[in-house]
């Protein structure tokens, strides 16, 4: 999912947003401080985000790094919502669970299940660990390096189940070559309709999703945020944007600035809740 948050949003030629280059080490934190450091927007806005995600950005690395470099919503003001992409629990089709409550049900009759997510701290490891945490279920989380060898080592059965993005998936999920047990956000996918949410299969309050949106720096005129705002709407509702978000496994997002930030604010709690339970830290 390497860029329809930006490359689906064709901004005016006087408001086209920066895209800040970004090293490989942490594509989205150093974006943002490269953002931060480059002062007030006053005709671009900041893409903060890579192939992974903004809210791991915004909501999950204030938390989890110890020096970050940035306080989110001290540092940037919030534009709006670009997308969101669905966590989806899924399982090669051999596995003896079909549904959320199967698969609870099967953890605490067995010694072990293996679980497998991208790399720690991702939205995807996080929504495994809060599962593991709400149900209290024994689980093991088995990390890879990206969405692209879970999903080849799930197709293949070298591992049962995991929480996994769907882009990478989506078309096993069709195929069925792989099983979608439950979504983990809080309504149903519009990619995935038949499939029930983690709330509807017996754990209420369960919700992981993965969120793009647009921040500029902080002091960046309110005149410059509203009009990108009205921008993004109108772009991200057009037939061709929604066809490329929808493409690449995502589904648009509307909101105002305000409402970003409510939104950032909520997922900053959270997660940073459940980081300081698990004791996770980068240096």
């Amino acid at each position: 999912m390497s860029s329809f948050g930006l490359a689906a949003v064709e901004f005016p030629h006087d408001f086209r947003p920066a895209i800040v280059p970004t090293p490989r080490c942490d594509e989205y934190l150093c974006g943002l401080l490269s953002a931060r450091r480059d002062g007030p927007c006053r005709h671009r806005a900041c893409k903060s985000r890579d192939e992974r995600s903004t809210s791991g950005t915004t909501s999950i690395n204030p938390s989890l790094y110890a020096n970050p470099g940035y306080d989110t919503l001290k540092d940037f003001a919030p534009i709006g919502l670009v997308a969101s992409t669905p966590i989806v629990v899924m399982a090669h089709p051999s596995f003896r669970a079909t549904s959320i409550s199967e698969l609870i049900a099967l953890a605490r009759t067995q010694e072990h299940l293996d679980v497998g997510t991208p790399p720690p701290g991702t939205e995807n490891n996080l929504a495994a660990e809060l599962f593991k945490s709400m149900t209290g279920i024994n689980m093991t989380i088995v990390s890879y390096k990206g969405t692209g060898p879970l999903t080849n080592d799930l197709v293949g059965g070298h591992i049962s189940v995991a929480f996994n993005t769907i882009a990478p998936a989506l078309g096993n999920l069709q195929s069925k070559l792989l099983r979608a047990l439950a979504v983990a956000g809080r309504t149903r996918s519009v990619l995935l309709p038949d499939v029930p949410t983690v709330g509807e299969s017996g754990l209420p309050g369960f919700e992981a999703t993965v969120r793009y949106g647009l921040l500029a720096p902080i002091g960046t005129p309110r005149p410059i945020i509203d009009r990108i705002n009205s921008e993004l709407r109108a772009t991200v509702s057009a037939g061709s944007a929604r066809s490329r978000i929808a493409a690449q496994g995502g589904e648009p997002l509307f909101s105002t600035p305000e409402e970003y930030a409510a939104d950032i604010d909520r997922e900053q709690a959270k997660w940073g809740l459940l980081i300081k339970k698990l004791g996770l830290r980068v240096d």
